[in-house]
């Protein structure tokens, strides 16, 4: 591709941690990455709880991990390893946390082939048949009901393990308050439900009404209906959350192709 975002400023409000890789991409089509991340991904402060928990996966049938967080901070309580047990089958929510299980020497027995989330996961043949079986889902706090809530319905016990802890950054808005103002910013993406709510927040409520207007690229139909009901009405989905998917679609906004 040419250098088609030419000086393009494109708000990027991923965690610090995963937005550079997608912040260069942005940079290397001339556009002008906005680093400003509407959340921050911490450990939780019970480590001993979830290292008991990982010393006893063969307890459960399936063990699912939502996201590469949830590998990377349930590898970070539990000195950086996580045993295999031929007893337990493991599950990622999508391809990047497939990725992740594969870095940490995890088996991956289940991923979707196509989507990304727990829907996609929900529809494949293996967890039809779950009467009975006891799940472990490896997440975040909080988070969507929808994957515990379908595999109960199926007849499972499941339980959650919380590795992390979502945060509202302690960072200055103003910078970006002033280009919102000043109508300098061109094109929003936005990872996650959550970080929509905190820009909100962290850019007061005063100037919701310009930050409504501005393009918003999200990357997943549920994030754009919640986009929708908060007054956002120019948003483009994704075909997928990994950068390069986010960043043709930055370009189709741009250019209209």
């Amino acid at each position: 591709m040419s250098k088609v975002l030419n000086r393009v400023r494109v708000l990027v409000t991923r965690p610090a941690h995963q937005a550079e890789n997608l912040c260069r991409l942005i940079e290397e089509q001339g556009g002008e990455a906005i680093r400003f991340p509407t959340l921050d991904i911490v450990s939780r402060d019970d480590a001993s709880e979830i290292t008991k928990t990982l010393a006893n996966l063969d307890r459960f049938q399936w063990v699912v991990f939502i996201s590469a967080n949830a590998v990377n901070f349930a590898l970070k309580a539990n000195s950086g390893k996580i045993d295999c047990m031929k007893s337990v089958r493991f599950a990622a929510v999508g391809q990047s946390t497939a990725q992740a299980m594969k870095m940490a020497e995890l088996a991956v027995d289940l991923v979707p082939e196509s989507g990304y989330n727990s829907e996609a996961l929900l529809a494949m043949p293996q967890l039809q048949q779950v009467d009975g079986q006891n799940c472990l889902i490896v997440r975040g706090e909080g988070g969507r009901e929808e994957l515990a809530n379908t595999l109960r319905s199926r007849g499972a016990n499941v339980e959650y393990l919380e590795v992390y802890k979502r945060i509202i950054p302690d960072i200055d808005g103003l910078p970006v308050v002033k280009l919102l103002t000043q109508h300098r910013l061109d094109v929003i993406i936005v990872t996650s439900a959550e970080a929509l709510q905190n820009l909100i927040i962290m850019l007061g409520e005063k100037n919701y009404k310009l930050l409504s207007l501005i393009p918003l690229v999200v990357v997943s139909d549920r994030i754009r209906r919640i986009a929708a009901d908060m007054g956002f009405n120019r948003i483009t989905v994704t075909d997928s959350p990994i950068d390069t998917a986010i960043l043709e679609t930055v370009i189709t906004c741009v250019t209209g192709k």
